[in-house]
């Protein structure tokens, strides 16, 4: 399975699933929902934070909650 950390700059994918329980309900209040359609923005150097674009806005996210979320 792919995830928002393997997206390459402006690639987009839609959200297929949150694998991180810890992690859920803020990613979900966040926008990160199954169906939902994003695109990567950009990548920060050095395995840096990733920003990707959501339900019209601009999320950073750290490499290690990207890795939680699968896309299709």
């Amino acid at each position: 399975m792919r995830t928002i950390a393997d997206l390459k700059i402006g690639e987009y994918a839609q959200v297929a699933d949150l694998t991180d329980e810890k992690l859920e309900s803020k990613l979900l209040e966040m926008g990160c929902v199954p169906g939902c359609k994003i695109k990567m923005s950009c990548k920060a150097p050095f395995n840096g934070p990733l920003c990707i674009c959501v339900c019209g806005y601009n999320l950073s996210l750290r490499k290690e909650e990207a890795a939680s979320i699968t896309v299709n």
